[in-house]
């Protein structure tokens, strides 16, 4: 099973100037507003790796990395450490804290059951992600991965090591709290890497990282610049105990725009044979009102000062249409809403998903009302969040959800904590 090992992390020296200045969100999220703050706020940014631009941007990056180790501004950890993170941050007025271990996890083809995936993935995000690794010979940042601990064996490691002083301890920009602690402690390390043998990680949100980290290794073995064991064959990862009540998932909200022809009243008329059909005149309370919900439920939104909710009748309706996927994906809201609305209604397949011509997203509400009230967006479908044990019995099946099916919030911090492989 899982197979982990603490390393020597690559972290930024008092020579970077203050952290908080240096580190930033995952490089998918960022816009180029973003990009170009973060970069006039350090010259020591981490988005300058994660994140190039220009003609070579790989090679920029590259050249950059050397730049930083040549003057000190990055340096490796002495000592093999296991790095035990904590972020404490507020959602929807509510306080969480969610704490797990940065770790190395032995790269396994999904096929061997040890990492299981349980979103699709997109080629032209590894392509991006292979060319940076080719040049950088780094993680810059974590894939993000859950373990059932049932006995707390893992955690009790972990809370000894919490009750310590951080050797990191910032609060970001966006008011999230980030701490660290760096754990060489061989006894205690070495309880944690046997407690991890027995047990599958279920990765969170990092696929297409994951994905391009064993691609890359098996192009070095193939070059016969790598074998079994190196350093390259091991992928960085958060990885936190999927019990946590720190967990924290969002739903993502779809956007449909651009259509030839879009009609409110032709689609309400072909929904209704499978979906229960309601006006609410009240938009403000979307979200209360799909929190009730015990089978696949969405609010459809048209731009005016009501919604439509649509409640799926015949639980074996996606069955009927989808007939080689597990039964743990037949029952998530997002198959629903994209088997029986999204396609067959909007003609938007995985291939239009893929190249989001018709079809948006956003984990905000109030931006899928927005959107469609400025003209951005014709309508947009409005979803509950899916679950941890939804999440965990699609990829235990083997299956693999819709893109954007799940949100994981917040987003880990890049810039901490890096691994360099060569």
């Amino acid at each position: 099973m899982a197979q982990i090992k603490p390393f020597k992390a690559l972290r930024f020296t008092n020579r970077a100037g203050d952290i908080r200045d240096n580190v930033c969100p995952p490089y998918d999220i960022i816009s180029n507003e973003e990009r170009n703050e973060l970069i006039s706020s350090s010259e020591n940014n981490i988005i300058r790796l994660e994140l190039p631009r220009g003609d070579n941007p790989y090679v920029e990056a590259g050249n950059t990395l050397k730049k930083w180790l040549d003057n000190g501004v990055l340096a490796c950890d002495q000592k093999d450490s296991l790095y035990v993170y904590e972020e404490t941050f507020v959602c929807e007025g509510k306080e969480y804290k969610i704490h797990g271990i940065i770790c190395l996890v032995k790269l396994e083809e999904f096929s061997k059951g040890v990492v299981l995936p349980h979103e699709e993935t997109l080629s032209k995000a590894k392509a991006d992600r292979f060319n940076l690794m080719s040049e950088t010979f780094c993680n810059f940042s974590q894939v993000y991965s859950m373990y059932i601990d049932n006995e707390k064996i893992i955690d009790k490691e972990v809370l000894e090591i919490l009750d310590k002083t951080p050797d990191v301890d910032f609060t970001a920009k966006d008011g999230i709290t980030q701490k660290l602690w760096i754990e060489s402690n061989p006894e205690r390390i070495s309880k944690i890497v046997k407690a991890f043998e027995g047990k599958q990680l279920y990765i969170a949100d990092g696929h297409h990282r994951y994905e391009t980290a064993l691609n890359f290794h098996k192009s070095l073995v193939e070059k016969g610049e790598a074998v079994e064991g190196d350093q390259s064959g091991y992928m960085m990862m958060f990885l936190a105990d999927i019990n946590d009540p720190g967990l924290v998932i969002l739903p993502t909200h779809r956007l449909v725009k651009d259509l030839d022809e879009f009609s409110e009243d032709e689609v309400l008329e072909k929904v209704s044979p499978l979906f229960e059909v309601v006006k609410i005149d009240n938009v403000s309370n979307i979200k209360e009102d799909l929190l009730k919900a015990n089978v696949p439920t969405f609010a459809f939104y048209t731009g005016f000062d009501y919604y439509y909710s649509l409640k799926l009748k015949d639980t074996n309706a996606v069955s009927k249409v989808v007939v080689d996927r597990s039964d743990a994906y037949k029952s998530l809201d997002v198959t629903a809403l994209h088997t029986l609305i999204l396609e067959p209604i909007f003609g938007i397949d995985k291939e239009n998903m893929a190249q989001q011509k018709n079809l948006t997203y956003t984990r905000s509400i109030d931006e899928a009302i927005s959107s469609v009230k400025d003209g951005k967006s014709q309508c947009s479908f409005i979803l509950n969040a899916t679950k941890i044990h939804q999440l965990k019995d699609v990829a235990l099946a083997g299956d693999k959800m819709p893109q954007k099916s799940t949100y994981f919030y917040p987003k880990l911090i890049t810039g901490l904590v890096m691994n360099k492989f060569r």
